[in-house]
């Protein structure tokens, strides 16, 4: 069976937005997570999918050195290289409302039993991005293999939480401990 592998980026208090609603403190959105040689899949909310589609086709069509119009801001080698990747694979969204996307090879899930059946078929992991109401909630309905954090050396304060809104206690199974550059620390935990 297929894992579900999510990935979110934290402060030291466990925030994954600050109080402007987003994550200031990350300085890319690459393969953050070294997942592209595992997985052949993402699966997104459908509160977050609309942002995730332009962000990465807005990187796929930008000449190399000049910002994105989106935030201005040039993409980093990483970004680029996760850009082409996102646009080949399938893109799977947990909605009750979506029923379109730009992207070609986006298909939408209506609830957990979706996503149960998506990971019993053949291929590699499936890397759920976000956001944080879909990750809290398929970890609460125990769809969740693995957590990847990547814990920045900031206490936010102010902003929101990335447990805030679980509805239960679930203890998680510490498999991996790594110092990144600038002071963060990637963990990696089983979910049980």
């Amino acid at each position: 069976m297929r894992k579900l592998i999510a990935g979110m980026q934290t402060s030291v208090d466990g925030k994954i937005e600050g109080p402007e609603g987003y994550a200031d403190w990350v300085a890319g959105w690459g393969d953050n997570y070294d997942l592209m040689s595992h997985i052949d899949a993402c699966l997104l909310g459908g509160g977050m999918y609309p942002n995730h589609e332009q962000y990465w086709s807005a990187i796929e069509v930008t000449e190399p050195g000049e910002p994105i119009p989106l935030t201005g801001m040039v993409p980093t080698a990483a970004e680029v290289e996760w850009a082409r990747f996102a646009a080949e694979i399938p893109h799977y969204v947990l909605s009750n409302t979506l029923t379109s996307a730009k992207w070609p090879r986006t298909s939408f899930l209506r609830g957990p039993d979706d996503i149960s059946a998506l990971k019993e078929q053949p291929g590699k992991d499936i890397y759920l991005i976000g956001g944080a109401r879909t990750a809290v909630s398929l970890i609460d309905a125990g769809l969740v293999d693995e957590l990847r954090l990547h814990v920045h050396p900031l206490i936010a304060g102010a902003g929101k939480a990335l447990f805030e809104m679980t509805g239960s206690r679930r203890g998680l199974e510490l498999q991996s401990v790594r110092q990144l550059d600038g002071g963060r620390v990637s963990l990696i935990y089983g979910v049980g």
